[in-house]
């Protein structure tokens, strides 16, 4: 795209950011090529260097990309000190509570996530602290507390902020298959699971980290509320972003205490469920929690983000593309099937992901296992067969067609692209803006990546033979083999639309039909299938920050390093503490210390492992049409194209097929509700607001998104500790549970 191409899109003609490659080479400036010599000639050529050249980079181009150009700036100073006493002591101690609080909460029922904003807020004002109340020195105060160091503490804490994956695999195996790994196995597992997936990080950055087309886009929250603490808003008209930011948090966090506390019915508002409760098809359709939500509305901010991030950071045809998608299946392929009582739906709620027997009772399954946790073939034919609801069963479908449409769709539309990027990472062409700076500092050797990754993998062989996993050796090579195929073409769709589709059914089917009832062995091999390539998109996303803030490629692969290592320990150390010290644990006498997570890790371990797919899925099974969901998947998206191609200034081209078959995806534990409304509010403000209030829209649609989570978090925190100090709750009808709800949830028989 030349610059003139750039200036039209400003004006407001259509750009597709989706599909973007560099018509013409960009050569790297020669101020950036005196920097990298001046790292051979020394220090102080460098520096005379460095005040000429970065005074003019930030004048000559900008990113061809408008999301990123309303937030990121085209400047660097690379005389900014990193390694500081401030950037290691505030990443280690937060990362560590990070880990802590969010392992802690885990086991709720409701479980409350504190994501890096609170470590990004709160860090800044104790940064600041530090530089007044610590003496000056090059390492423990070497200056003004500057962006790099806020942004290092923050990307060591969001490594460490989610659960370790395999903590569930701990968790299942001690509570419900009666085995314990101990903390060598635990430690290890979870270990080589997370770090296998930064290996294959390293690869992938000429791919996902350098093309200016892959924005990843949730990144670009966080920078904006970066620059808002450390950088002056330049020719600005109206409120400052940070006293914006304010704003926000002040009235989210104010308002928050309502739906989180006060007047808990605004979090689920099914409003014509109220007309008639106790008719239960009313309640079914548009019933919030336990139903379809159709016309049900929700006036919490956690409700609409909690599954799908906040939709200020989605671009709109990927916001389209998921509503079309869950418009499609929840409210018109489920009641269809449901009604019309296909594989005996109505003997199960319209919407669980609970398992039943065939009499539609709640499955047991210890009735069919031996001792040593394999399935009893004659047991189950006595007791089974295992069956879920239409919904479940559905959703399995579609998931099947979500992850073959993804390998075809990034054939056909991104395949060229890739060809294209793989010759350029070896002559550094097409560099944009950003790319051209972070020349400047020594990229980290792929041999390091590397060697990280077959650490990490033969280790891994240790963990499956020293300790009760029963995954043989060709089992964990196929794990890491099926990330390896996915992670591109995954990575690709997420750093556009900020949405990943996950593999964890894939990684499920194919170890349930090459080793069947054995259900450990089955979550071992989904733990180092998906969760490596959850990892490895972690990692890269958090490297295209560095890579928009210009923080040292080493220095980043440093606090990476570190707080996953932090993460993992403190992970184990949090489960372990609470299953030796709750009773009851993950059963409903402990609430709230439910555990909803690992008894759907556990339904799945039943499914997939114990019963496997053969049986669920198979010629003498009533769910064996969704099978067929893997063509559906691998084929459809190719008359697309085709259309696209000839029809290439239609609406066709923005189709995405792999957006909309995954867009059910989180379905359950997620509810029709959450996709409903994040819908409604995407479309405010991605399309009527970036269309008819563009200046606002670019100076602060990023910085509200971040102020509205949060505002949220930390009155969750607050909401928390207070209600379980005191134990008092408002009781009234603005906090009574809707018993309509209830009907739809716990309703069994044929429909009247």
């Amino acid at each position: 795209m030349t610059r003139e191409s750039v200036s039209s899109y400003e004006k407001g003609e259509e750009y597709d950011h989706r599909n973007y490659v560099t018509s013409e080479p960009i050569v790297a400036s020669q101020q950036v090529k005196n920097l990298l010599q001046a790292d051979i000639d020394g220090p102080q050529h460098r520096d005379d260097i460095e005040k000429s050249s970065l005074s003019h980079l930030d004048d000559e181009e900008e990113s061809p990309i408008e999301e990123v150009r309303a937030v990121v700036h085209n400047t660097d100073d690379p005389t900014l000190p990193v390694y500081t006493f401030r950037m290691w002591s505030l990443g280690i101690v937060f990362s560590c509570l990070l880990s802590f609080f969010n392992q802690f909460f885990w086991y709720r029922q409701n479980a409350l996530t504190l994501s890096p904003l609170v470590v990004q807020l709160l860090t800044f004002p104790i940064g600041k602290l530090m530089e007044k109340m610590i003496p000056k020195s090059k390492f423990f105060n070497p200056g003004p507390f500057n962006m790099k160091e806020h942004v290092l503490i923050t990307v060591m804490a969001n490594c460490s902020y989610n659960t370790a994956y395999a903590v569930d695999i701990v968790t299942i195996q001690r509570l419900f298959y009666n085995q314990n790994l101990g903390w060598g196995g635990g430690i290890l597992l979870i270990w080589t699971t997370q770090f296998i997936g930064y290996g294959m990080a390293g690869v992938l950055r000429p791919f996902l980290v350098y093309p200016s087309a892959m924005v990843w886009p949730s990144n670009l929250a966080n920078i904006s509320l970066f620059t808002s603490f450390h950088q002056a808003d330049i020719n600005w008209s109206g409120p400052t972003r940070l006293r914006w930011f304010g704003y926000c948090f002040c009235g989210m966090f104010i308002y928050y205490w309502l739906p989180g506390y006060f007047f808990q019915i605004l979090t689920f508002f099914s409003w014509a469920c109220w007309i008639k409760p106790d008719n239960l098809v009313l309640a079914q359709l548009t019933g919030s929690f336990n139903g379809l939500g159709i016309l049900a509305v929700s006036l919490d901010w956690a409700t609409i983000t909690s599954y799908l991030s906040s939709p200020l950071l989605v671009p709109l045809f990927a916001i389209l593309n998921i509503g079309v998608g869950f418009v499609f299946i929840a409210w018109i392929i489920v009641p269809a099937l449901y009604y019309s009582n296909v594989w005996d739906a109505q003997k199960f709620p319209i919407l669980t992901s609970g398992l039943f027997n065939a009499q539609g009772e709640a499955w047991n399954n210890t009735l069919v296992l031996t001792t040593e946790k394999l399935l009893d073939p004659v047991l189950y034919e006595e007791y089974g067969p295992l069956r879920m609801s239409t919904f479940f069963a559905f959703t399995y479908g579609i998931g099947f067609a979500g992850i073959t449409s993804i390998l075809t769709h990034t054939a056909l539309y991104h395949g060229k692209e890739i060809i294209q990027q793989f010759k350029d990472s070896r002559t550094q062409k097409n560099e944009d803006i950003h790319h051209k700076l972070m020349r400047v500092y020594p990229e980290v050797p792929h041999w390091w990546y590397i060697a990280i990754f077959i650490i990490s993998f033969g280790v891994s062989f240790a963990v499956i033979y020293a300790w009760p996993i029963y995954l043989p050796w060709w089992g964990l090579i196929l794990a890491i083999a099926i990330p390896i195929i996915f992670v591109l073409p995954i990575g690709i769709i997420q750093a556009v639309t900020n949405q990943q589709p996950g593999i964890n059914v894939i990684t499920e089917f194919v170890i349930g039909l090459a080793l069947p009832g054995h259900a450990i062995a089955n979550v071992t091999f989904k733990t180092y299938g998906y969760i490596s390539m959850y990892q490895c998109l972690t990692f890269i996303s958090d490297l295209k920050l560095g890579h928009y803030t210009k923080i040292p490629p080493k220095a980043m692969f440093w606090v990476q390093l570190l707080g996953t290592a932090i993460a993992g320990l403190v992970n184990l150390a949090t489960a372990t503490w609470l299953m030796n010290t709750v009773k009851d644990i993950c059963t409903a006498a402990a609430y709230p210390f439910t555990c909803p997570s690992a008894r759907t890790f556990y339904s799945a371990s039943v499914i997939w492992g114990a019963i496997g797919p053969l049986k669920m899925f198979g010629p003498e099974s009533p769910y064996n049409s969704m099978l067929w969901f893997f063509f559906i998947g691998l084929l459809i998206p190719i008359p697309i194209w085709i259309l696209s191609k000839r029809y290439p200034n239609s609406w066709i081209k923005y189709i995405h097929l792999p957006l909309i078959f995954n867009s059910t995806g989180m379905m359950p534990p997620a509810v029709p509700l959450n996709f409903s409304m994040w819908f409604a509010a995407g479309f405010v403000f991605m399309y009527y607001i970036h269309k008819y209030h563009r200046d606002w829209w670019t100076k602060y649609n990023y910085i509200t998104s971040a102020a509205f989570d949060s505002g949220v978090v930390i009155a969750g925190i607050i909401i928390f500790s207070v209600s379980t100090g005191s134990g008092w709750q408002a009781d009234w009808w603005g906090n009574e549970i809707d018993h309509c709800h209830l009907a739809a949830a716990n309703y069994s028989g044929n429909i009247p």
